[in-house]
């Protein structure tokens, strides 16, 4: 694998990463409500799940999909059922009063946050998809282990590093007061994208 398609694979997924969808509204969310601390145990949890679709399409889950179009079927309606609950249970919580002071440690534990975040990630089974269409292209047959091991190594300092910053970004104190202000109305427009995004992923 030369380093042009290396650089080339790096660049394509930090796009797919940066382009909205369930990972990134989750951490968005997160920084808003819970603060960068939970966000960055979210990320780390969001790029666990990217190394996971990344390893699948690594190990030829493309062509289980292809011969067995029914998993494929399955895996987006459970995880689009996964993420409309999710969507529903913010909907629903939108007008109950949220308390913002200080308690010195995050309303979430952080191996919760990585649940959170490896379940938001793992509930999309498109990034399998996305990644064997990259992988196909770019990554020929008898590629040395350490190339494999970096491949994963960018997915997950992607997802991490980017998913980070938007929990930091959403976190300021100015994004928490426009939060609080707004909350009813942010967090049911949060709940209905999260919910159309997983009707969306169960229908395509």
């Amino acid at each position: 694998m030369t380093i042009a398609a290396f650089l080339a694979v790096a660049f394509l997924h930090l796009m797919a990463a940066i382009s909205p969808g369930p990972a990134v509204l989750m951490s968005a969310r997160t920084g808003v409500t819970e603060g960068l601390r939970t966000g960055f145990f979210l990320a780390v949890g969001i790029g666990l799940g990217g190394v996971i679709w990344a390893m699948a399409a690594l190990f030829g889950l493309n062509i289980v999909f292809q011969a067995a179009p029914a998993l494929l079927w399955a895996l987006k309606i459970c995880g689009g059922i996964y993420l409309v609950y999710m969507g529903y249970s913010m909907w629903k919580a939108a007008d109950q009063a949220l308390d913002m002071t200080e308690t010195g440690r995050p309303p979430r534990s952080p191996m919760s946050a990585l649940r959170l975040g490896l379940f938001t990630q793992l509930a999309n089974p498109k990034p399998a998809v996305l990644f064997s269409a990259i992988f196909v292209g770019t990554v020929p047959q008898g590629t040395p282990v350490w190339v494999y091991a970096a491949l994963l190594a960018v997915v997950f300092l992607n997802e991490t590093v980017w998913n980070t910053l938007v929990a930091r970004i959403f976190s300021f104190e100015r994004s928490k007061a426009t939060y609080i202000s707004l909350k009813t109305i942010i967090d049911r427009a949060f709940g209905g994208m999260l919910a159309l995004l997983g009707v969306k992923i169960a229908t395509t």
